[in-house]
Parts: C-alpha cells; sequence; structure tokens
C-alpha cells in the first residue's frame, strides 16, 4: 500500500518553476494556475526568495509544482491508495483524489494565502522548529510565552511552534541559552494559531457553496490524524486546520495502522522525506523513483 504525500510551505525555493518545467503538462497548468488567479505565477517562482516567501505567493506556488509532479505519477502509472498533505499540502492532497479540480485548488490556496496575509500583518508572527524535546515538553514551553502555541507535530524529534514574532524571538533565545535547538522557519505568518481565525472565517465563506466530491481514496486529516472520505467532513476539518493544529507524526503513524508500506513525497523540495527518514519509516521524493518500475 502506497500513499503520496504532499509538502506544505517552506517547500519553495526561486527556480522551482524552471526545475518543474521538465515535466508533462507544465505548460498546460503553469497557463491555467495564471489565467485563473490573474497573475504572472511563473515569473514569482522564478523570482526573488521574499517575494516568493510571502503566504499568497508561496502556497499557489507549491501546489502547482507539486500537482505537476502527481500529474507525472499518474500519466506513469504511479498509483496510490490514501493521501495526506502537510498543512497547504493537504489542498494539494484534496485535488490529487478528486474532491475538486486543479482550477479551483489554485483559486482556493492563492485565497488562503490572502486571507492568512490579512489576519496579520506580515512579519508580526512567525514559527520555529523544537528538535529533540518531546511534544508534552514544548506544550509546556509555549506556556510560558505571549501568543505562542504549538502548531506542528511532524515526527517524534520535532515540534513546531508558532505565534508572535517577538515572543518566537525570546523563545528561540532561551532554547539556546538551555542547549535546546530551536529554528525559526522561512515563513510568513504564525500558521495554525488563533491569529488566524478571521482567514478560517473569511475561506468558509469561499467554500460554503462549493460541492465537494467523495475522494477516490481516503485522505488523513491534519486535524484529527485520521482518515476520511465523507465529503462534509473533509470540508470541515480542511477549513479548521488554518487555525489549528497539525497533527502529521499521528497522521502518518495511522497510515502506518491501516498497512502503508511505501510514502512518496510529491512535490518541490524533500522536508517531508528527511523528516520521516529519521524516523526509520520507508519514504521516497518522487524525482528518486523510475516511474516504470514503480506502478503499482
Amino acid at each position: 500500500m502506497r500513499a503520496f504525500l504532499f509538502p506544505g510551505q517552506g517547500s519553495q525555493y526561486s527556480g522551482m518553476a524552471n526545475d518543474f518545467s521538465v515535466y508533462p503538462d507544465w505548460d498546460y497548468f503553469g497557463r491555467r494556475a495564471e489565467e485563473v488567479l490573474n497573475l504572472n505565477l511563473i515569473e514569482i517562482m522564478n523570482g526573488d526568495e521574499e517575494t516568493l516567501k510571502l503566504t499568497e505567493n508561496a502556497q499557489p506556488a507549491i501546489y502547482l509544482a507539486s500537482y505537476v509532479a502527481y500529474n507525472y505519477l499518474r500519466q506513469n502509472g504511479v498509483g496510490f491508495q490514501i493521501t495526506a498533505g502537510h498543512s497547504l499540502g493537504e489542498y494539494t492532497a484534496f485535488a490529487a483524489a478528486s474532491v475538486y479540480d486543479f482550477d479551483f485548488g489554485i483559486h482556493l490556496v492563492r485565497k488562503r494565502g490572502e486571507y492568512i496575509s490579512q489576519a496579520i500583518e506580515p512579519g508580526k508572527g512567525s514559527m520555529a522548529a523544537v528538535l529533540r524535546v518531546s511534544a508534552e515538553e514544548v506544550e509546556k514551553m509555549v506556556k510560558n510565552y505571549e501568543g505562542l502555541y504549538v502548531a506542528n507535530y511532524n515526527s517524534s524529534t520535532q515540534t513546531v511552534v508558532s505565534g508572535l514574532k517577538t515572543s518566537i524571538d525570546k523563545f528561540i533565545n532561551d532554547c539556546k541559552e538551555k542547549g535546546i535547538r530551536a529554528t525559526e522557519l522561512v515563513v510568513s505568518g504564525p500558521f495554525h494559531t488563533p491569529f488566524l481565525n478571521s482567514a478560517r472565517e473569511k475561506l468558509i465563506r469561499e467554500i460554503e457553496h462549493v460541492k465537494f466530491r467523495k475522494p477516490t481514496v481516503p485522505i488523513v486529516l491534519n486535524s484529527t490524524g485520521k482518515e476520511s472520505t465523507d465529503p462534509e467532513r473533509l470540508k470541515y476539518y480542511l477549513l479548521e486546520q488554518i487555525a489549528g493544529p497539525v497533527y502529521w507524526y499521528q497522521s502518518i503513524k495511522r497510515m502506518l495502522q491501516l498497512g502503508v508500506k511505501e510514502f512518496l513525497e510529491v512535490g518541490p523540495k524533500n522536508v517531508l522525506s528527511n523528516m520521516l527518514k529519521r524516523e526509520k519509516i520507508n519514504i521516497k521524493h518522487f524525482r528518486e523513483i523510475d516511474g516504470a518500475s514503480a506502478k503499482k
């Protein structure tokens, strides 16, 4: 049993459009993205890092690259029986499982990025990854800082905190003094915290009248760490994760329980692959496989 995993924000990089232009249908999906968004997304993807890092730009850029990678695998007959996406990547997972089409997905992630940027001024919020400290200990630590929350349960050795930039800076400095490794992430907002409740409310209005389809495979949800194929449940929890934590490690453990033997990261960079390889989990980046030999 194989799972497709789609990465989230932080996996963007300048030049990604050039790199992904070698895959089939890049021109088609790149054109569709720019027409739907009325935006020169390709130029942004190949431009300076600071512009690309902005949430409203990074999210559609990663979605586009990840979907093109998924399309490449599909054309090579590489199948999957379950899927999940990390934060933003959950939106790509929904598209790959045919809950909605590519066009609606790219529209949705652009709006998601815009609404997140509107919720709190870019630069006033940030995130940091804490390594080799238990999630329970990190939960205790954040209580000592104003506007700081646990945002991502990424692995047994990595937990991400999110909140006010001033609190993140103090948290990182305090960790350094205690000999704890904490690294600020390349993001422009306090994702997965109550600071983004207004973004969630705005996105509700984008999708409340849109009919989600039943997915072609089960989707393991960020907000629950459990699988679902119910369209209304999928819609509800897709919105919940904007301002709530991502139970990623719990999601991976659930897929292992369900019988997943191979995970495939589908998108730019290899953030998820690196994270899960440390857990001794069988995961590859899609670029590592030969499509012809990896058919289901």
